[in-house]
């Protein structure tokens, strides 16, 4: 019989990237969208014939209910959140509405309309923020310095919760950073790799940044995904760090794009201090050694090798749009 899958923000980079993998494994995916005036399909238009797109939205239980209800799903994936922790800062009230309190209704929904339905909740390595102890596991006590890492410490604490309370198939990935040329032009790594791109082609001269010295552990978000599917494919539901184990900081990977197109990085970074947080996250590595075990995971994608991904295929984007606008 054919698996079905709903994803929660299937509009978003994981979510395309998702939807991908779980087609190939002969699954029919259902992808839950808001209603609004201006829909971006724009991650997933190759494949959009594929999947079927139903409304709903993480604020309105009801609206889950009935997708749960009407398309019976076997495995539901959240990704869907206000996921930038710089608008968190700006935005708390929204972000915990949909981040956190919107955890809660959908589990609450899976739990009123299908109780075997296997949940995944999208956590964060934001979660850990001022880091207790180096590297992060699952047993790191949590820190976050973020409306958004507070936010996700909820949804991840409520799926703990649901799943000892009414004996849910709910898990967690601990996701560390995860990149791609789907990721959104205000994160930085895509902002660096976009950035790069228009100073190669002569369109800008300059990227302002932050704190060139935060350091992360990024990986590669279609590697990520697999990790998702493979905890719900487990016999017991529990909560995995997913990264690559190896730490970067902006400036290295501003190095790595520059130098990809032949330039210095340093003729064409500013330093500006609008881009600091209020409270910084300095040093983020994970510690994925239970995904290795259990899920018979491991992270395909070098540090390097998708810096150039990501630089490559902004080069492509900006340059087909000067063609297409000349």
């Amino acid at each position: 019989m054919t698996k079905r899958a709903l994803i929660t923000g299937i509009t978003g980079q994981d979510g395309s990237y998702l939807a991908e993998l779980l087609l190939d494994k002969g699954y029919d995916v259902i992808g839950m969208v808001r209603r609004s005036s201006t829909l971006n399909f724009e991650r997933i238009g190759h494949l959009q014939d594929d999947v079927e797109l139903v409304p709903g939205d993480l604020l309105d239980e009801v609206s889950m209910i009935h997708i749960l209800r009407n398309h019976r799903p076997d495995e539901v994936y959240n990704l869907a959140a206000q996921s930038f922790v710089q608008t968190s800062f700006s935005q708390p009230v929204l972000t915990g509405e949909t981040t956190a309190l919107g955890v809660t209704r959908l589990l609450d929904a899976i739990r009123l309309a299908d109780h075997e339905v296997r949940f995944y909740q999208a956590s964060s390595s934001e979660m850990f923020g001022k880091v207790v102890e180096v590297p992060q596991k699952e047993s790191t006590p949590f820190y976050p310095r973020s409306p958004y890492g507070v936010a996700k410490l909820y949804g991840h604490w409520i799926t703990v919760n649901y799943r000892e309370s009414y004996g849910m198939h709910a898990s967690s990935g601990i996701l560390f950073n995860h990149e791609s040329p789907r990721r959104g032009l205000e994160f930085v790594t895509r902002k660096i790799a976009n950035g790069v791109a228009r100073i190669k082609l002569g369109l800008d001269s300059e990227i302002r940044l932050g704190n060139l010295d935060a350091q992360r552990d990024w990986g590669f978000a279609g590697d990520y995904v697999d990790a998702m599917w493979r905890m719900l494919q487990q016999d017991e539901p529990s909560d995995f760090v997913v990264s690559t184990d190896e730490t970067h900081s902006v400036r290295e990977f501003c190095e790595l794009a520059f130098g990809r197109v032949g330039l210095n990085w340093e003729d064409h970074v500013v330093i500006d201090e609008r881009f600091f947080r209020p409270a910084e996250v300095e040093l983020l590595v994970g510690d994925a050694t239970r995904a290795r075990e259990v899920l018979d995971w491991t992270a395909k994608t070098s540090f390097a090798e998708l810096v150039h991904m990501m630089v490559d295929a902004d080069l492509e984007n900006v340059a087909r749009q000067q063609r297409d606008n000349a």
